[in-house]
């Protein structure tokens, strides 16, 4: 279902990054609407590592053994705990002398499929190699650069994003320069996907996960600083929003029950028509929620961007399938800042609403209402005043 999910709002989230790069006004190193955002130091579950904005760093550093085959390479940001590829951790350098300073992380930029390479080929990214060769050279390199104790920071080479990327800065397409900056791009949303020795196999859907996830941060943190406005109070609210955030996370997983979880979000964003949407896994062993990757980051502020806006929404947690007695499927309604826990006949009800989506109806389902969550804190801290609503759990957040 994760995965359906996924690529029916692939094309979507893909247009709405556009639309924010074209609004912004950028140049090489800029932040944009970023540089405005400076979030509290939080953790999504249990003692997983701390996660903080990196700062912006500018690209530098060469490839030891050439030009990489169409990624570009580069010594982008440094430091950090990586996302899901691997626990981010600096690996000690092998045949470094005593007290020299670390080499530079190395950056690539790497085309994840077959369709994206062949649009990527006619700009002459990668002469006249096909996408298996291309394939071979990318694990080679790879290999070697771990080899040479290197950390290697990856990105994806998207064909639509880098075409845009290189008009704005006035890069062709086909130069090693654009593929380089490309690649170190410090306006990358989180912190670097490290590459731990992975076969390609399992490397490549990794990547085009974490790629989906960060285009999602990308787009709710937009919408979410839009809606907490500017300066101190804006700040303050920025905080508040995504504190609550975090602490609804940490309930559900609390309460979701052992197992292997999908909790599902949709909301309206600030424009007409848009939506904002986000899926993460939910894993809990002894009632104890495992850490999650990026995927856990991208649902954190696509939820606190769905609170500040105080669109209407439902968030949806789906029980792990092979649960005995059948999937049990909880959800919550967000409206005007606020969760509210559905009814039986409400879960029913949005689980139909995702059939006429084009999403499958869980076999043997079990709905149950939703439990209590945190309830928001006062209006005043997490946004603008608004009407307040009927019935329990707390004033709007926004």
């Amino acid at each position: 279902m994760r995965e359906r999910m996924q690529e029916r709002g692939r094309e979507l989230e893909r247009g709405r990054e556009r639309r924010r790069r074209r609004g912004r006004d950028r140049r090489p190193g800029a932040g944009g609407c970023r540089e405005r955002w400076r979030a509290p130091v939080v953790r999504l579950w249990g003692p997983g590592a701390e996660r903080r904005r990196p700062g912006p760093n500018g690209p530098g550093g060469r490839v030891p053994d050439g030009r990489p085959p169409g990624g570009g390479a580069s010594g982008p940001r440094v430091g950090g705990s990586g996302g899901p590829a691997g626990p981010g951790v600096l690996e000690r350098r092998r045949g470094r002398p005593r007290g020299a300073p670390p080499p530079q992380p190395v950056a690539l930029a790497l085309a994840v499929g077959a369709a994206d390479f062949a649009d990527l080929a006619r700009h002459g990214l990668f002469g006249g190699l096909t996408f298996r060769s291309y394939l071979r050279r990318v694990a080679v390199q790879l290999r070697a650069l771990r080899g040479q104790g290197l950390e290697v920071h990856l990105r994806v080479l998207d064909p639509a994003d880098y075409a845009e990327y290189c008009e704005e800065l006035g890069f062709a397409p086909g130069d090693a320069a654009a593929r380089v900056a490309y690649a170190a791009d410090p306006e990358l949303a989180g912190e670097p996907f490290l590459y731990t020795g992975q076969r390609l196999a399992v490397l490549l859907p990794e990547l085009a996960d974490d790629h989906r996830a960060r285009v999602r941060i990308s787009v709710a943190m937009a919408a979410l600083l839009t809606a907490a406005g500017e300066g101190p109070p804006g700040e303050r609210r920025l905080v508040a929003v995504m504190r609550h955030a975090v602490e609804v996370q940490l309930a559900v997983g609390a309460g979701a029950g052992d197992g292997i979880h999908l909790l599902t979000l949709r909301c309206h964003g600030p424009e007409d028509g848009e939506e904002l949407t986000s899926a993460t896994d939910v894993r809990v062993e002894r009632g104890r929620p495992g850490p999650g990757g990026r995927d856990a980051e991208a649902f954190c502020v696509t939820l606190a961007a769905g609170l500040a806006v105080g669109g209407a929404g439902a968030m949806v947690l789906h029980g792990d399938p092979a649960a005995p007695g059948g999937q049990t499927v909880r959800g919550w309604a967000l409206r005007g800042g606020r969760l509210r826990p559905m009814t039986v006949r409400e879960v029913l009800d949005e689980l139909a609403d995702d059939v006429g989506r084009g999403l499958p109806f869980p076999p043997a389902v079990v709905p149950l209402p939703g439990f209590p969550l945190p309830a928001p804190p006062p209006s005043g801290e997490g946004g603008p005043p608004r009407e307040r609503p009927t019935g329990g759990g707390g004033g709007p957040l926004a």
